[in-house]
């Protein structure tokens, strides 16, 4: 199981990924805003290395530790979306859209980090 759910999870930051260094392209070109989206950019794109690494991990708790840190990077990353939609950086289309794929890899990655460290206690 946690090979078909890393997969997904991996499949799903990638594309999130993707969509922060668009994001951030779009806002400096089009807003001339730089420190949020630099912000987004850097945990936005971190959860998906940070899952990569995991993947490599030596043992399960090494691979729990490096899942959580994903998790914790796209929390901050729907902080940021969240700042960028009320500082009318981003439409309200445009934030909601963001969010719900931001909240769709935290509830994965919630899910594989309870899986995770539940075996191990």
């Amino acid at each position: 199981m946690r090979d078909a759910e890393t997969n997904a999870v991996l499949m799903k930051s990638f594309a999130f990924a993707v969509r922060c260094v668009n994001l951030r392209k779009y806002l400096i070109k089009e807003k001339g805003e730089y420190d949020m989206s630099k912000q987004l950019l850097r945990c936005g794109t971190s959860i998906g290395a940070n899952i990569k690494e995991a993947l490599r991990g030596q043992t399960r708790p090494d691979f729990g530790t490096k899942m959580n840190i994903s998790l914790k990077e796209a929390s901050e990353s729907e902080y940021w979306i969240e700042l960028l939609q009320a500082t009318e950086y981003l439409t309200p289309e445009q934030g909601d859209n963001l969010l719900k794929d931001c909240r769709e890899l935290i509830k994965l990655l919630t899910s594989i980090v309870k899986t995770t460290f539940a075996k191990v206690e």
